[in-house]
Parts: C-alpha cells; sequence; structure tokens
C-alpha cells in the first residue's frame, strides 16, 4: 500500500474538523525582555548576563551531583528492611529549620551513587540549563497561564518545537506536558482518523485504523491504545518482541488499509534496540505509518543526539517521533516530531494534549539550552559509550545500551541485591511486578556520562558480591504489560 494512503487520510481528516470548525491553532504569545522585572543584583549574582550558550570540553565537579546522591539515615533504615514508606521521613537535607522541626536538625546523611536514574548525558545539574531557567523564571515568573490552545503557549514553546523538529529532521513538533502525554495524544488521534473518516462517525470493520504494537511497549503507549480502541476505530494487534516475521505476518493476513506500527526504539526496562533496519523495510513493503518512542534514545544515540533513527540512519523513514526532555535532556516535558499537517490533527485532536497546563515557561527556556548544550558537549555522548564498553569489560556481560537489565528471577533476589548495593553505597532500585512479570524481577541499572570508570569498578565489584554474572541472563523476552 502506499505511503500516500495516510497522507490522503490525514488531509480528509482535516477537512472534516474544519468543515465542523474543530481546527485548532496555536499562536505563540510573545514574552518581551522587561529589564526592570529582572534586578541587576539578580543578575550578577545568578551569572545570567550573556545570551550566550557556555559548553564545556569534560566532565566538570556540578556533573557528579547528578549522580551522587544523599538519602537520610531513617529512610535507608526503610528501604532495607523493606519497610513502607508514606514520604515523611524527616528528610530535612541542607535546609535551615526551626525549632519546631530540631528533630531534624541531627538527621544523619548517606551518600549514595546513582546507579537507577535517566539522567543519561548529567545534564540537569548543567550550570548552563540552570541559568536559562533563572533567566527566565527572573524576566517572567514561572508560568504557564493557560493550556497551549488558550494562553499558555510562548515564544519559548515555538523555539523549542522548532529546535526538536530540527534535532529529529522533521518539518514540525508539537510540545507535550510530558513523554506519557505525547504518546497518548498520539493514539488517541490515530483513533480519530477512523471516525472523522467514517459516515456516520462509526468506520466499517476495515475502515478502522489497525495499530501494530510491540509486546514490550512503554505503558504510555499501552494506555493510548487502549483509550483509542474504546473510541470504536481501532483494532489492537500485539506483536512478539522484536519478532519483524511474527509483525509481517500480522500485516498479512490483516485486511484493514490504513496500519500503523509503534514501537519504543529503545526499550525501557530491557534495554535493546528495535530492529530499525528491518521496520523501515516492511514499512516500504506493506506502506504502514511509523511511530517510535524514542524517549531512552533521544540525545544519546546518534552522532548530534538525533536519536536511535539517527543511529541507524533511517530517520526519513519514521513518520512520528514521540520523545520526552526528562531524560538525557535533564528537564521536563515531552514532545511530537513529525509534518505540520499531523501537528495540526494532534493538536485539534489529542486530549491529552488539549486539556493540559503549558509547560513552565523557566523549564521550556532550560530544555531549549538542554537542547544546544546536547548538540555542543558531542563528548558526552562519547563518554556514554565508553562507560557501556567499560561495564562489559568489567563483567562479561554483553550489554548494548545505557540501560542494563539484570534478571535474578524471584522478587526476594531482587530485593536483597539491591539491599546489598544501598548497603555498599549504590542506589540501585529492584523491579518487580507488576513492572515486570512474576520470576523476572530484576535490578535496572543505568550509567550516565557523568560516571568515571573508577565507579564503574567499584559498583561492578560490590555487585559481583550480589549476583553470579555467569549465570546472569541480561534481558527477558517476556512481556511486561499487555494490551
Amino acid at each position: 500500500m502506499e505511503m500516500r494512503l495516510w497522507d490522503h487520510c490525514v488531509e480528509e481528516a482535516l477537512s472534516k474538523l474544519e468543515s465542523l470548525k474543530l481546527i485548532r491553532s496555536l499562536r505563540p504569545i510573545h514574552l518581551p525582555s522587561d529589564e526592570r522585572r529582572r534586578p541587576i543584583e539578580m543578575e550578577q549574582e545568578f551569572g545570567l548576563n550573556s545570551d550566550e550558550f557556555e559548553v564545556f570540553d569534560g566532565l566538570q565537579e556540578w556533573d557528579r551531583a547528578s549522580v551522587e546522591v544523599e538519602m537520610a539515615e531513617s529512610t535507608f533504615q526503610r528501604w532495607v528492611r523493606d519497610i513502607p514508606s508514606s514520604g515523611d521521613d524527616a528528610d530535612c537535607g541542607n535546609q535551615e529549620v526551626g525549632n519546631e522541626a530540631g528533630a531534624c536538625s541531627h538527621q544523619k546523611f548517606r551518600k549514595l551513587l546513582l546507579f537507577s536514574g535517566n539522567d543519561y548525558l548529567g545534564l540537569s545539574t548543567h550550570p548552563t540549563i540552570s541559568k536559562a531557567a533563572a533567566k527566565a523564571a527572573l524576566a517572567h515568573g514561572m508560568g504557564p497561564k493557560g493550556s497551549a490552545l488558550i494562553c499558555g503557549y510562548t515564544n519559548y514553546h515555538r523555539l523549542l518545537e522548532s529546535c526538536l523538529a530540527d534535532l529529529k529532521s522533521k518539518e514540525d513538533c508539537l510540545l507535550c506536558p510530558t513523554g506519557f502525554a505525547a504518546n497518548m495524544a498520539l493514539m488517541t488521534t490515530l483513533g480519530s482518523v477512523g471516525s472523522l473518516l467514517a459516515a456516520g462517525g462509526k468506520p466499517l470493520k476495515d475502515d478502522r485504523v489497525a495499530i501494530f504494537s510491540d509486546a514490550l511497549n512503554h505503558a504510555s503507549i499501552i494506555d493510548g491504545i487502549r483509550l483509542a480502541e474504546r473510541q470504536g476505530s481501532v483494532v489492537a494487534f500485539v506483536y512478539r518482541h522484536c519478532d519483524m516475521s511474527h509483525l509481517n505476518a500480522l500485516l498479512l493476513r490483516c485486511p484493514m488499509k490504513k496500519k500503523v506500527v509503534v514501537t519504543d526504539s529503545l526499550f525501557s526496562m530491557d534495554g535493546d534496540f528495535a530492529p530499525m533496519g528491518e521496520l523501515s523495510k516492511l514499512r516500504k513493503r506493506h506502506g504502514f505509518l511509523l511511530a517510535i518512542d524514542d524517549a531512552h534514545g533521544t540525545f544519546v544515540c546518534g552522532k548530534n543526539g538525533g536519536g536511535v533513527a539517527e543511529e541507524f540512519n533511517c530517520a526519513s523513514d519514521v513518520d512520528i517521533c514521540v520523545g520526552t526532555l526528562s531524560k538525557a535532556a535533564g528537564c521536563h516535558g515531552g514532545f511530537i516530531a513529525c509534518s505540520k499537517r499531523w501537528k495540526q490533527l494532534i493538536q485539534s485532536r489529542g486530549r491529552s494534549f488539549i486539556f493540559s497546563t503549558s509547560t513552565p515557561v523557566p523549564i521550556a527556556a532550560a530544555a531549549h539550552a538542554a537542547v544546544i548544550v546536547a548538540q555542543k558537549e558531542t563528548w558526552r555522548r562519547r563518554a556514554i559509550w565508553k562507560r557501556v564498553q567499560d561495564f562489559h569489560a568489567l563483567t562479561g556481560l554483553p550489554v548494548t545500551s545505557p540501560i542494563i537489565s539484570l534478571v535474578v528471577g524471584s522478587e526476594e533476589k531482587a530485593l536483597q541485591a539491591s539491599w546489598y548495593l544501598l548497603k555498599s553505597g549504590f542506589h540501585v532500585t529492584a523491579i518487580r511486578p507488576p513492572t515486570v512479570p512474576p520470576n523476572s524481577c530484576r535490578l535496572r541499572v543505568t550509567l550516565s556520562a557523568a560516571h568515571t570508570l573508577d565507579d564503574l569498578k567499584k559498583f561492578t565489584a560490590a555487585l559481583s558480591e550480589c549476583i553470579n554474572f555467569r549465570d546472569m541472563s541480561v534481558r527477558s523476552t517476556n512481556g511486561h504489560a499487555r494490551l
């Protein structure tokens, strides 16, 4: 089936919305720079005088703050004993406290090295990104003033969308409050295509949209598909994890013309990549729309940080790319990189976008700075992939990405390993049901560009005391969640 089918469907859906006067437009509100709202002494204190994005060549002392954390002794003891916590522990940290919280002033803290976060490049503590957020906050306050379609869409948001579209080699981009909301918006929009093109709003059986989803896709994709199914215009098919023969067989048997394949690009719980080359070939053969969730690949993979599609040289074969700014960018928010027409359709039908408050202006400013820094500080990508190689050399495990899923089996084994590492000074969480199926519990280890070789030597030494590398399964092919 030719790819022009989906272009035609989008045009028809937009025409229908236009006839119903349901097309929604984004009109950026320009936030002028008012020096009177940013006192000069505050600019000097925070070092905000320059509009340049300062970048650095190599690991700096502030990068360590992205992987070094502290935990209150009371929280530590609860974790070790597996005692449920409400989160109300007296973790006052370095804050000054009054007499009413005197107990906090004597609280002891444990220093831990983080091996369980998603801040892959260590950008969450980068001063250029912090300054961008502070500068926007001092100039404009926090905001936002409302949802993006009302009055929460500014020149800051538009600038971020433009640079993300360039990063992903797409015509345009739509910001969403989170990556979860971005996937939900895309899936419900796909569901609306069938109903918009159907006479009377209810499509015939073969006029529905067929969505083919990898068995290990993220929960946001699964929940989005479930919601789209309730619209009555979507039929979901789950193919075995990264099994292109199974996907091809499902595609061949499917009588519906409007087909979509959606997959994580780098799977968050197993750390393996989608077979992008084979997906590209199947796309050419079957003419389906290809959508990927590049949450864990954006900024980490590809020469320019464009993600997994850039890494595998197939960006032009990906029609829609969902991403997040809360992982390697070290900020917050989600986005959908796509064509201008798809953007117009999603912003008019994606409920999780339409009915959510827009991203705060300082966060948008910080995310824009993060995109620039991630592209310019190319050493960070080299550093994290060097850490992947180091982990392999130290353990002999066949790891392929900064996400290392060490499957130990029972819940008890996973908890014991996590507790041992905690007592050894390493923060690694045991992943248990319902996140993963019973008897596939694991330690999800993540590497960062801010980790050093010495960090890995100490960590793998501790790891070897609680698990046997020779008996270790690095990833599982069992499903974590089902449609």
